[in-house]
């Protein structure tokens, strides 16, 4: 198995990332090294910052969204969600709210009422405060849990020609490409089935860098090999 390695001295930050729950973050400065690995040359050289995560069980979330109208006192969001993702909608369900031209103003709401119907389910959320300002329209987004899987951060997974792919950390600064089979996809998670173990360290922010420059060396061994075969 080719391990892609960049040979240097990480300083090692703490990064609290949505979606990359006990990430790391670090700066690598890529060294060219020797041995059997594929590795970055020195003309090559580049300040990388990658995002580090452990492989782990995770709550996956599906989020339903919607326009919602604000009542008069501005405590209750009513909208409208069409099969199939409103039979999953339930009283109780959380719900993050804002204005469309300001997600920056987020309320927190609970689903109240759930009220089927044609041509939509209709469904009403109460705010854990009165809305500021002047908008009377808002983006519901309706949090539903899927439960709790072996899961990995959605953006640790590239997709490759129908497989799917991730980096995996086997050493600091060393990083082996496997292909992994999912499940459900979440919002922020995706459940992994086959592929990797509990506590397995998978590159999230910065894998895209790693794997091009990862095939291009595999391509440049493989046209390497082709000239020696077809010299002799």
């Amino acid at each position: 198995m080719t391990i892609l390695r960049f040979g240097c001295a990480a300083v090692l930050v703490g990064l609290g990332l949505a979606g990359t729950a006990g990430a790391q973050t670090f700066r690598e400065h890529a060294r060219s090294a020797r041995g059997t690995e594929g590795t970055v040359e020195e003309s090559q050289a580049v300040e990388l910052t990658l995002t580090i995560a452990p492989v782990g069980r995770q709550s996956l979330q599906h989020w339903i969204r919607t326009a919602g109208a604000l009542d008069a006192a501005r405590e209750k969001l009513t909208g409208c969600v069409y099969a199939p993702e409103a039979a999953l909608v339930r009283e109780g369900q959380r719900v993050r709210s804002f204005p469309p031209d300001s997600k920056s103003s987020i309320y927190q709401a609970r689903v109240t009422r759930v009220t089927a119907g044609e041509p939509c389910t209709r469904v009403e959320a109460e705010l854990s405060g009165p809305a500021y300002g002047d908008a009377s329209r808002f983006v519901m987004e309706i949090i539903v849990v899927l439960g709790e899987f072996l899961a990995i951060p959605n953006e640790a997974i590239i997709e490759r020609e129908g497989s799917q792919v991730v980096y995996v950390q086997r050493q600091p600064g060393r990083y082996e490409p496997l292909e992994v089979h999912t499940g459900r996809r979440g919002e922020l998670y995706t459940e992994v089935l086959h592929g990797l173990a509990e506590g397995d360290q998978v590159v999230t922010i910065g894998s895209f860098f790693i794997d091009a420059d990862y095939r291009l060396k595999s391509d440049t061994g493989a046209d390497a090999a082709g000239d020696a075969h077809h010299n002799h």
